[in-house]
């Protein structure tokens, strides 16, 4: 049973139900205590131990119901000629010695069900990702179980003619329906361990997508992509809020061990080290969103106001000619279409950082200490005006880091109008930033820099 219970906790993973090693060793040792012979009981000591929230009692309950569904659908037995009962006859010689010919001429529904399911572990059907493979699995759980055999013997009975081809007949209609129960095991399989991963494939592809491609991003991809910034923050944001104190190690506490020893006579039974605590990132991003810079900047903000229970602050700026905080903006409207609002106001204009960062400093320039990170977004091409290299210096010297996320290949940073390898030097990181799966692995970073070592 261990084995089908790892299984089981493969579907539910598959199925976006959180299953973590410990929550899977308690499921367990729950087993042990309630058994399987009440099913009711079975499922609902599974589903408190590892359901969490209602939505996943719901897809738990789902889940359940298709895993453990082991009703065979037995086949009934053959007709057999009139006046004979041996479902046999009729059949050649080499029939008796097909353990699956007697279980499908006699309709041994429990037996078939017990064959498919050691059939499907060789074939190993619970690997199934992709629809695509159902027809190939079916052949293969199907020869696993002795198909070929019984090609061969129907085959031979046909030869025989006569009597022969009755029990070829009633073989071959049994053979249809072991197809269809087969056919039925690698749908479930699929529905169990693969029904999301076409949606997961795609999601994985759209991580991958440039946010600058040319012809812009396909709503239907905008709207995938913003519902996986989102996901991609909640991951963040539950790994890393949790770790609000770290353990100093090696640095006894004396003065809280010295208080636990009292209950001891003095003794320090227990043994108290200092803990850090662990800051919240306060983060001030300024974001180019000039035509082709845009797209990454609504996702690099849905992304940061995703993290509101990590991010202790967060201002945030926009700019192409000139540069207006967007914190307003961003409260009165959805972080999804934010973006079309900051660009009435401000878009569709000729790019120029060094104005933009003049604007910066003239009014905003309070908003940075020495506990702020600057994210900066932007392809710093700035159409050959002054880039204000001082004010960008000052940034970095008053800030805990400076960090620039350009869309664009390195191999651009000198070209044309960028002053990208200008700038770079007042940088702590500057990286090229062009998918979400590299967004994902750059704020991560930032909020590594937090949990002191």
């Amino acid at each position: 049973m261990q084995t089908a219970l790892e299984d089981f906790f493969r579907a539910l993973r598959a199925a976006d139900v959180r299953v973590s090693p410990a929550e899977a060793i308690d499921a367990h040792r729950t087993v042990d205590v309630v058994g399987f012979a009440d099913r009711e009981l079975f499922r609902d000591a599974l589903c408190a131990t590892l359901a969490k929230t209602a939505d996943e009692v719901t897809r738990f309950e789902a889940v359940f119901d298709t895993f453990f569904d082991r009703r065979s659908d037995a086949l009934p037995p053959p007709a057999a000629p009139e006046g004979q009962g041996d479902p046999m006859e009729g059949l050649p010689p080499e029939a008796q010695e097909s353990d699956l010919a007697r279980m499908l001429m006699a309709g041994d529904g429990a037996a078939l069900a017990q064959a498919m399911e050691a059939a499907a572990e060789r074939a190993e059907v619970s690997r199934i990702r992709l629809s695509t493979q159902r027809a190939r699995l079916t052949r293969r759980l199907l020869e696993e179980m002795g198909l070929s055999e019984i090609e061969r013997i129907l085959a031979a009975a046909r030869r025989l003619g006569g009597p022969g081809e009755a029990g070829a007949d009633r073989l071959e209609a049994a053979r249809k329906a072991l197809a269809a129960q087969a056919s039925a095991y690698v749908e479930r399989q699929h529905e169990l361990y693969a029904s999301g991963s076409g949606k997961r494939l795609r999601e994985e592809m759209l991580a991958r997508k440039a946010l600058n491609a040319e012809g812009g991003i396909d709503p239907v991809d905008q709207a995938m992509m913003q519902a996986l910034v989102k996901r991609m923050a909640k991951r963040l944001a539950d790994r890393y809020s949790r770790r609000r104190n770290v353990a100093w190690t090696g640095h006894l506490d004396v003065r809280r061990t010295l208080r636990k020893s009292m209950g001891y006579g003095g003794m320090p039974f227990d043994i108290v080290f200092k803990t850090k605590k662990v800051d919240k990132p306060s983060i001030v991003a300024i974001c180019d969103v000039s035509k082709s810079v845009a797209a990454a900047a609504q996702f690099l903000l849905t992304f940061l106001y995703s993290l509101n229970e990590v991010v202790d602050r967060l201002d945030a700026f926009a700019f192409s000619g000139r540069m207006i905080s967007v914190n307003g903006v961003l409260d009165d409207h959805p972080v999804d279409t934010a973006i079309f609002e900051v660009l009435k106001q401000i878009g569709f204009q000729q790019t120029d950082y060094g104005k933009s960062l003049e604007d910066f400093a003239e009014q905003h320039m309070d908003r940075i200490d020495r506990h702020t990170t600057v994210i900066i977004l932007g392809d710093a091409r700035s159409n050959y005006a002054n880039p204000r290299l001082d004010i960008l210096a000052t940034i970095q010297k008053r800030s805990r880091a400076v960090i620039w996320l350009n869309p664009e290949p390195e191999s651009y940073w000198s070209q044309g109008d960028s002053v990208m390898n200008r700038y770079e030097r007042f940088c702590h990181v500057a990286k090229t930033c062009n998918t979400l799966e590299q967004l994902e692995r750059i704020i991560e970073d930032v909020l590594r820099t937090y949990i002191p070592h």
